[in-house]
């Protein structure tokens, strides 16, 4: 007989899409189901890594909308009585072959030492910001722990 799956942090990935707030509602939900808490990772996409390091983009513009979205995040958390931590992680890198979105989301679960993973599937519309859909198949393939595709 197993035994019953216990979970004490949720990690849900975002990216600033209607389709990432879906996934928080849902992290939000089974972390609430098992007394849990959620950790949300802000994953930023390659267009925005590369502006960031070529300069073009302003860092502190990028991590001042991250976390604007994050207030979002915490709103959503609240509604379901749970506590949230976050953090941000480039998806993408100029200088490490093997970074890749579902790398971050993955190395971000063992660094939290996250239980369950919530991500979403869908496509999006592929704004600079919206990368998570390279990052489920990935996580899906790779994760040692229970995964929600939402």
């Amino acid at each position: 007989m197993t035994e019953p799956l216990e979970v004490d942090t949720v990690l849900v990935p975002v990216d600033g899409s209607d389709e990432s707030v879906d996934a928080v509602e849902y992290a939000a939900a089974v972390a609430n189901q098992y007394d849990a808490g959620v950790h949300a990772l802000y994953v930023l996409g390659e267009e925005l890594v590369r502006g960031i390091e070529g300069g073009a983009v302003d860092e502190d513009e990028v991590l001042s909308n991250t976390e604007a979205f994050m207030d979002t995040v915490r709103e959503v958390a609240a509604e379901y009585g749970v506590s949230v931590s976050t953090s941000n992680a480039y998806g993408f890198s100029t200088t490490r072959k093997t970074q890749h979105p579902g790398s971050a989301v993955l190395d971000t679960a063992e660094d939290v030492d996250a239980d369950f993973l919530v991500i979403p599937r869908e496509p999006l519309s592929g704004e600079p910001g919206e990368v998570l859909e390279k990052a489920a198949e990935y996580v899906l393939l790779y994760a040692s722990q229970p995964v929600l595709s939402v």
